[in-house]
């Protein structure tokens, strides 16, 4: 599988953008960049998409390119299939994570299996992109964190950015790659925060991980919204006198393996923050990843912050659910202090 570079042109300028903004920032700069590339989804066109992450795209390139489609999860994910195969580049928005399961066997059996079955004779090279997660006092089932049901098949890519910068760069890199790439979005972090992000075209290298925060006594691994969590929860830990390393996997599969165990190794201690639930959760591989090549170096057993194991309640309990800074500060003293 190709290895995508970080790359940033030195002198290009840059603008200040929130991560929904870098999102639609990067998807029109691929439409003008290739004219394969297409986009589909319900509502993306005349509306702009639930989140306004396609707003403007269809007025500027024609509902040729920006295609709003019935609805049907399966359809949109099936129709693109058909067309990755016959040479388009296309985007796949799916409104929720949570509605994406009528999608599920189009995506498990065919999705991530064409360029196994046909012997790389035939590539999917399309981009399904999902915003995912609590905290946004959604209905039910539109803030579901599943990422593990796509991490378990080999086949397809996952990404996860936190911030606008990681967004764009990430999204470019995933249209980039000759196989399908999910793109989980953080809906709670759409508009949380502006950055500089360049105006020009740039990839954030898949299967790279990221240190946002240098520390010596604890490794505290986290994505997409449970970054802010982390950071949080870091600043309060060192008013204690514990200083915290933070890991931003940035893409979930593959996972970056190196970043983790030379974090771990360093700190030897670890706490894994999701807010999916605990069982079947990916903090379950992380574990697993640090027990097979960090276990010696150790000091304490390693801790999980997580979502309970229930579905995501509805937005009055939602808070109680999600991991806070006060529950991981918990976690890293239990590890420290073991």
């Amino acid at each position: 599988m190709a290895q995508i570079k970080e790359s940033v042109t030195k002198n290009e300028t840059t603008k200040q953008l929130t991560l929904i903004q870098a999102i639609n920032d990067g998807m029109r700069l691929l439409l003008e960049e290739d004219d394969r590339t297409i986009i589909l989804g319900e509502d993306i066109g005349k509306n702009g998409g639930v989140f306004r992450a396609t707003e403007g795209l269809q007025e500027t390139f024609g509902d040729d390119r920006v295609v709003d489609t019935p609805l049907s999860e399966a359809g949109i994910i099936g129709t693109s299939i058909g067309l990755a195969v016959n040479g388009f580049r296309p985007i796949a928005e799916i409104q929720f994570l949570g509605f994406i399961y009528p999608a599920y066997e189009q995506i498990m059996t065919h999705v991530s299996r064409i360029r196994m079955r046909s012997m790389s004779r035939f590539t999917v090279p399309m981009v399904i992109r999902a915003p995912y997660g609590a905290g946004i006092r959604a209905p039910e089932i539109h803030s579901d964190s599943t990422e593990t049901l796509f991490t378990h098949m080999p086949g397809i890519k996952v990404v996860c950015p936190s911030n606008p910068y990681d967004a764009k760069g990430l999204l470019i890199a995933a249209m980039e790659d000759p196989d399908p790439v999910l793109v989980l979005e953080p809906m709670k972090n759409y508009r949380s925060k502006r950055e500089e992000v360049p105006v020009g075209k740039y990839t954030v290298e898949i299967g790279k991980g990221k240190i946002v925060r240098e520390g010596t006594d604890v490794t505290l691994i986290a994505w997409g919204a449970m970054i802010s969590i982390a950071e949080k929860a870091a600043e309060l830990a060192a008013q204690k006198g514990i200083s915290c390393e933070i890991i931003d996997l940035r893409t979930l599969y593959p996972i970056d393996r190196d970043i983790i165990v030379n974090s771990v190794k360093k700190t030897t201690r670890a706490v894994i923050i999701h807010e999916a639930q605990n069982t079947g959760g990916l903090g379950n591989d992380i574990v697993s990843i640090i027990n097979d090549t960090a276990f010696l170096y150790l000091r304490a057993p390693i801790e999980r912050i997580t979502g309970f194991d229930v579905p995501v309640p509805f937005f009055a309990l939602e808070e109680h659910y999600l991991p806070t800074p006060a529950r991981v500060v918990e976690g890293i003293e239990k590890v420290v202090h073991f």
